[in-house]
């Protein structure tokens, strides 16, 4: 019964951040990428039949498996990521005047470099 209640409620929070992560496609201070992330986490988490489909999906086995695998990634797949992510914050970043956001931002950024730094192995 408990098991569920949780299934259902990762479900719902699945569609809830895919829901806001399509109205970030419209409002650019709401960032996209993270929110289509958690979407599919919540989804995987919530039915495993979504898990099987996401699994065997092409995405998911050239760019994802061998990282939930070994936790680890080549030294190119860091870069681009990171530029990748460092490019769209500093949109936002330009793009918005409140100072709080700013800040939050900034945050962000000083978390990705911690997490890629110290957290995922280097592979060659």
């Amino acid at each position: 019964m408990i098991k569920t209640i949780v299934n259902a409620l990762f479900i719902l929070a699945g569609f809830l951040s895919l829901g806001l992560g399509i109205i970030g496609i419209v409002l650019p201070l709401i960032p996209t990428t993270p929110l289509f992330l958690l979407a599919a986490f919540c989804f995987v988490k919530g039915s495993k039949k979504f898990d099987r489909w996401f699994k065997g999906t092409d995405m998911y086995k050239k760019y994802l498996e061998d990282f939930v695998r070994d936790k680890s990634m080549t030294r190119k797949q860091k870069w681009s990521i990171s530029l990748f992510a460092d490019v769209m914050i500093a949109i936002a970043f330009f793009l918005t005047d409140k100072i709080f956001v700013r800040i939050i931002l900034l945050l962000v950024v000083a978390y990705k470099y911690y997490y890629f730094i110290y957290k995922i192995k280097t592979v060659n």
